[in-house]
């Protein structure tokens, strides 16, 4: 668990570190990305997948159902393809029409249910749905991908690989709605559920459905279309193609809201870190790393974005890591290889490739380090210690919170930003305090301006009452114990604070964004904004038909497949 001694906690990178907002904002998937823990599950575990109902027209549209039977319970995903007019397309958390929504849902479909569906999935949040759904969500086409790879295969050609290294996706989700949302299953249904018991994996696997329902999709089109000519997609180009996801401002506060768990899921990655740099490294290990280092380099020379900050952070680790290439070839083999090769990267690279580093070496070790995606989890909760001296709370902010203290909030710049649900979709927004009203519906995501706040009225009542307790405080004081309770419950996580004014004009949301999508497993980090991102999950990853297969967990970073029959220059 998190709640570490101080010698397992020396031997992790410093909290200073870890949890610097645009450090955050560089990590890249890796083993314990829950795409990536959810697949070894399903691989190792093989679940069965099996299409039960398939009733499209020769346009995609209709319903399908796929039954899973895991060694645990059985569960179906309905899906409901519909035609989508093209001025109602959108991304946008206000659409209200999809190409695509569907569900996952615990035990079976009888005809009364499969009604209630159809009225009520492709409605999404205007829907009314009931506890044996776990999962809801929908998509849109991809208008470059789609009509591209269908028209190949109606030809009888395999699309251009380039497409999907340009725009890795077939159906970008946007919106994966999951405990509780909408009369759907609560969190603590799948509690002692040993399918889904980590982080976000009924989400992920649903995700993965979605990815095999599009290729049985356009295979199903692509003969509709041309019967005589048509062919199925290059099983190479089945597992190159992922699913793509369109996110903004929405998943922000998550991180800031479940302190316990981001802790958790940074003290994981940290100790599978600090557990490798710990390996004696040998010939076949540092061979290993060489394979890895260059398909993570030619997977970010075949990631795109026409995002101006972006390009230039890629462009930047590509030359680091073309840099880091020549620096190991150089390099004897010895027992501290790991450790100097960190070393070297931390003083000759930026934060993009130091923690693309992570990510590769977590790869070289999974019998370390896999077990430690089951402890991704935790039971939040913070608990008022009121009998706390007044002393010993005011310690604990000036250690434990030292980075909050050294913020000057009074500075209009470090006030710039403030953040509030909007009233149509109750998602989270983020206004400017100088021009935009609604700074009095402001979300309490200031962390660093509430510890300040709080402490100058500690000190202020301490003068007064220097020999009282922290019930005392809060009895004059209640306005504060939120923070009372934040502080006291977070002093025994190493991590989980991230160390950023979040109402500073130069902070970048987005860099929340790609710290969660990170841990989710996301990849082809394309920013739209500084407020929304489009990234591509499962690119690479086993194929339904492979599930009970011998399986070799090794599909991150995936890579452009070859084809001799490709369709057309792009």
């Amino acid at each position: 668990m998190s709640y570490t001694d101080t010698d397992t906690l020396s031997a992790l990178r410093p909290a200073g570190t870890v949890m610097d907002l645009e450090r955050l904002g560089s990590h890249f998937q890796s083993r314990l990305s829950f795409v990536r823990s959810s697949m070894r599950r399903m691989m190792n575990e093989q679940w069965r997948i099996q299409r039960t109902v398939f009733d499209l027209d020769g346009e995609g549209f209709g319903t399908a159902i796929y039954r899973i039977d895991t060694a645990n319970a059985h569960y179906h995903c309905v899906i409901f393809s519909m035609y989508l007019p093209p001025e109602k397309r959108s991304d946008r958390v206000i659409a209200d029409q999809w190409d695509v929504s569907f569900v996952l849902l615990a035990g079976d479909v009888d005809e009364a249910q499969l009604t209630d569906l159809k009225r009520n999935v492709p409605l999404q949040e205007a829907g009314r749905f009931d506890a044996r759904v776990l999962v809801l969500s929908r998509a849109n086409r991809s208008l470059r991908n789609f009509e591209r790879f269908l028209g190949a295969l109606a030809e009888g050609c395999q699309p251009d690989p380039r497409q999907l290294a340009e725009v890795g996706y077939l159906y970008r989700t946007t919106a994966v709605y999951g405990n509780g949302k909408f009369g759907i299953a609560d969190f603590d249904c799948l509690q002692g559920n040993s399918d889904f018991s980590q982080p976000f994996s009924a989400q992920m696997f649903t995700v993965y459905l979605l990815r095999h329902f599009s290729i049985e999709q356009i295979e199903h089109m692509a003969r509709a279309r041309n019967p005589q000519r048509a062919v199925g997609l290059d099983v190479e180009l089945q597992r190159y193609l992922g699913v793509g996801n369109s996110t903004g401002l929405g998943m922000a506060p998550f991180l800031i809201n479940h302190p316990q768990l981001v802790n958790q899921w940074v003290w994981a990655r940290e100790t599978a870190l600090a557990t490798v740099l710990a390996q004696a490294a040998d010939l076949p290990h540092a061979q290993r790393f060489q394979a890895l280092l260059q398909r993570a380099l030619v997977h970010l020379q075949q990631t795109s974005t026409e995002d101006q900050r972006q390009s230039a952070v890629d462009q930047q680790t590509l030359r680091d890591l073309d840099l880091l290439t020549d620096w190991f070839a150089t390099q004897s083999i010895s027992a501290d290889l790991w450790t100097r090769l960190q070393a070297w990267t931390a003083s000759n690279s930026g934060t993009g490739c130091q923690e693309l580093l992570v990510s590769l070496l977590l790869e070289l070790y999974p019998e370390q380090v896999d077990p430690l995606a089951g402890q991704m989890s935790v039971n939040e909760g913070f608990r008022l210690n009121a009998e706390m001296p007044l002393e010993d709370l005011c310690k604990l902010i000036e250690t434990e919170y030292r980075w909050a203290l050294d913020y000057d909030l009074q500075d209009t710049e470090a006030n710039h930003f403030f953040w509030y649900r909007s009233a149509e979709k109750e998602e989270p927004r983020l206004g400017e305090r100088a021009i935009e009203p609604g700074a009095e519906k402001e979300m309490q995501l200031g962390i660093a301006h509430n510890i300040q706040r709080c402490y100058r009225a500690l000190l202020a009542y301490r003068e007064q009452h220097p020999q009282q307790l922290t019930a005392h405080f809060l009895l004059a004081q209640p306005s504060f114990k939120g923070s009372v309770c934040r502080l006291q419950g977070m002093a025994r996580c190493a991590f989980g604070e991230i160390r950023a004014n979040l109402m500073d004009r130069g902070m970048l949301p987005i860099h929340l964004l790609r710290c969660k999508l990170a841990f989710f497993g996301a990849g082809k980090f394309d920013p739209k904004s500084s407020r929304w991102v489009r990234i591509t999950l499962f690119q690479g990853a086993p194929l339904v038909r492979e599930i009970g297969q011998p399986f070799t967990d090794d599909w991150n970073f995936a890579v452009m497949p070859t084809l001799a029959t490709a369709a057309g220059e792009l």
